[in-house]
């Protein structure tokens, strides 16, 4: 997976940053995702085989007419239909929601659209 991070300015780079989440913080979300998916499934998202991606990424109708319409523009495969569930269910794991919803197909699609540039 890849993303586009546009450069920063100069006049940004050189002066303090005091927003942002502290890097402590991330880690400990980050975490606790990886400890949720063990628990939940005794192994990573990224490991899911396709019946328990079934399983343990299913999606309310909404969040599955998006990642229908995205698999018919984008042309997507099965492997990467399997690959955004395992990636918005990760993202949903981060934020602490135990149901995929809209936004987490969402993001899951914009990376694998950046990824195919």
């Amino acid at each position: 997976m890849q993303i586009e991070v546009p450069a920063v300015p100069q006049q940004e780079l050189m002066k303090q940053q005091t927003t942002g989440e502290k890097s402590s913080t991330i880690r400990q979300r980050v975490e606790k995702a990886h400890q949720l998916q063990l628990n939940r499934q005794s192994k990573t998202n990224s490991r899911l085989s396709v019946k328990e991606i079934d399983r343990f990424c299913a999606l309310d109708d909404a969040s599955e007419n998006l990642l229908k319409q995205a698999i018919s523009r984008l042309n997507l495969s099965a492997r990467a239909y399997h690959r955004i569930l395992k990636v918005a269910r990760t993202i949903a794991d981060l934020a602490s929601i135990e149901k995929i919803n809209n936004q987490h197909i969402a993001e899951a699609i914009q990376y694998r659209r950046l990824d195919k540039q």
